[in-house]
């Protein structure tokens, strides 16, 4: 790993580069044994990203351009360029881009990779959803169905609806 500091992007320009119609991730942290996970994730004008909660990371959101809000219960939260945003793990929340669109960082710790888990001796409360189980040697054959088409993030969400790291709507199925 290559531990020099560099500039990686610059927002300013990526921005310039994209359509008022555009969507989604339009930048990635990508370097090889990083700690973190971010994004530049852009929404049109009156884009939204649906309702969603994050079980497992805290998300720091750093409004870039445009204005928007988030939607948390009963509260409205204004996002405005320079706006930072605490999205606390577990917290249901929703975006919604405003007459200009909207631009956006989110900065988190890199999700831990997929693992094979052995089964649990006692039955969920819940029972999951059928999918092939982790202890008959991983992952289901094919998952494509909880990829995203945009950024390509797997979802840990069985019924994925919004991509939670880019916005994209998954195909319904």
């Amino acid at each position: 790993m290559n531990s020099v500091p560099r500039v990686l992007a610059v927002f300013d320009e990526l921005l310039r580069g994209a359509t008022r119609e555009d969507r989604g991730a339009l930048w990635q942290l990508a370097e090889q044994g990083r700690e973190l996970d971010a994004n530049l994730v852009r929404l049109p004008p009156g884009g939204s990203v649906g309702a969603h909660q994050e079980d497992v990371l805290d998300v720091l959101l750093v409004t870039v351009a445009g204005d928007g809000r988030i939607e948390a219960g009963d509260d409205s939260l204004e996002l405005t360029p320079g706006t930072v945003a605490w999205l606390p793990r577990t917290s249901r929340r929703a975006l919604a881009a405003g007459p200009d669109g909207l631009a956006y960082l989110t900065v988190h710790r890199r999700r831990p990779g997929l693992t094979i888990r052995t089964p649990a001796s006692a039955a969920p409360a819940v029972p999951a959803p059928v999918r092939a189980p982790a202890y008959e040697g991983g992952e289901a054959p094919c998952m494509l169905d909880l990829v995203c088409p945009a950024c390509g993030r797997l979802s840990q969400d069985p019924e994925p609806v919004f991509c939670s790291r880019c916005g994209e709507r998954y195909a319904e199925g």
